[in-house]
């Protein structure tokens, strides 16, 4: 009976926005259709997979040079600590459209390269790893000061501290986060239409701006978006109910 209930909750709740949608689109002055973008299906689909793609790539990136912050930041050597410091300081305080801007169109140039799409995409590795470095201190610190004297106590060699203990639990707290930071990656690097990216948001202004269809077109880009990080967000409760987290 509660699955019941629960079921028919989210069944109201989904149809109550749909509704309110539709109420929108009926009192559109004008006739509204998705068909003038038929012809560019095959650019639009172009952007959806360079937006997966860039995406994967920043959440890798980011993944990495979070976990670098994180040894500097447990460093005993107190100028990594401050550099960390004051590193995610800046990073926190500035917008990612601004530290793309940044990326592309100063620090780029400085070092003798215009390749903006390339900096964009570093910049949305800059502004993640702060937040992943977060990430990886919640999980490590997980890992009680007993449970590395019970491994001394029992000899466990560095692959069995990893391969039974560390990684396991790293593991359960890790996975949910991810898929969310992916989530937000898959949001931000819509900032990279301002750099000629063939993302999604870009690819869609492009169509717009030949077939005059901008309400069609914004809300084609929202449905597209929807639909690449609704399955994420719905996959991290699961993983957080499989781990019990």
């Amino acid at each position: 009976m509660y699955k019941f209930k629960t079921a028919l909750s989210y069944f109201l709740a989904i149809l109550t926005i749909l509704l309110f949608v539709l109420f929108i689109l009926y009192r559109q002055d004008s006739s509204f259709s998705f068909e003038p973008f038929y012809p560019y299906s095959n650019l639009i689909l172009e952007g959806i997979l360079n937006t997966i793609l860039v995406s994967l790539i920043a959440l890798v990136g980011s993944m990495i040079l979070g976990f670098i912050l994180y040894i500097l930041q447990i460093s005993k050597i107190k100028y990594f600590n401050a550099l960390v410091d004051v590193f995610t300081e800046i990073i926190y305080g500035t917008p990612l459209l601004v530290l793309i801007i940044i990326m592309a169109f100063l620090i780029g140039p400085a070092f003798n390269s215009y390749r903006r799409d390339l900096f964009g995409v570093i910049a949305l590795v800059i502004y993640m790893s702060p937040y992943m470095k977060n990430v990886y201190k919640s999980a490590f610190s997980s890992i009680s000061k007993e449970q590395f004297l019970a491994m001394d106590l029992f000899l466990f060699t560095p692959y069995q501290r990893y391969r039974y203990i560390i990684i396991p639990q790293v593991t359960r707290i890790l996975m949910p986060t991810l898929m969310n930071n992916f989530s937000m990656i898959i949001k931000g690097s819509a900032l990279l239409n301002l750099l000629s990216f063939a993302e999604l948001y870009y690819v869609i202004n492009v169509a717009q701006s030949k077939t005059f269809a901008f309400v069609e077109g914004y809300l084609l880009m929202w449905a597209l978006y929807l639909m690449l990080t609704i399955p994420l967000s719905q996959l991290t409760k699961y993983v957080e109910r499989r781990f019990a987290l």
